[in-house]
């Protein structure tokens, strides 16, 4: 695989960024506190928290968050 655990944490964490900044809720996890979550996932798990599939792959997502 071409991309790390931090490599996908980081994106992860980018785009969590990026969608709290436009529908801010005060209940949702500051973005260091879902990294904390995010550091405790399997890379599987990493995997299938960037909702990518065969129509947008992870080359995709890594490319806008990465």
């Amino acid at each position: 695989m071409k991309y790390t655990r931090a490599d996908i944490i980081n994106a992860l964490v980018a785009e969590w960024e990026y969608l709290c900044h436009d529908d801010y809720d005060p209940d949702d996890p500051t973005p260091e506190e879902y990294r904390e979550d995010l550091i405790e996932m399997s890379f599987e798990e990493l995997i299938e928290e960037t909702s990518t599939d065969e129509h947008f792959t992870l080359d995709e997502y890594m490319e806008i968050y990465g």
